[in-house]
């Protein structure tokens, strides 16, 4: 029995012990008050969820613009040899034939 310990160390034990439980309450607590709320979470989820689905569309967007204008220098070069450069040379070229022929 002499092993055992004595009331008033018991008491001081259990004192120390809510002390710690107390503190641990009170953490947790803190901890409790910087969380978020299951129903503010799921509105910013969806608000996120709704920003990236736009963001999305977006980009599919410009890309499509960006193919369209790609598409039309490219018709644009088209016409421009098509409509100048090619009858600029059925010009040009019997012209320096003509001048090479007459200079021999």
């Amino acid at each position: 029995m002499a092993d055992e310990p004595s009331l008033g160390e018991l008491g001081r034990l259990i004192e120390l012990m809510r002390g710690d439980i107390r503190d641990d309450i009170a953490g947790l607590n803190a901890r409790l008050d910087r969380v978020v709320s299951l129903d503010v979470y799921t509105v910013e989820k969806a608000s996120v969820a709704k920003d990236i689905a736009e963001l999305t569309k977006a980009v599919e967007g410009l890309q499509a613009q960006r193919e369209r204008d790609t598409d039309r220098v490219t018709q644009t070069r088209r016409w421009l040899v098509a409509s100048v450069i090619i009858p600029l040379l059925g010009i040009v070229l019997p012209l320096v034939m003509v001048m090479r022929g007459a200079g021999a």
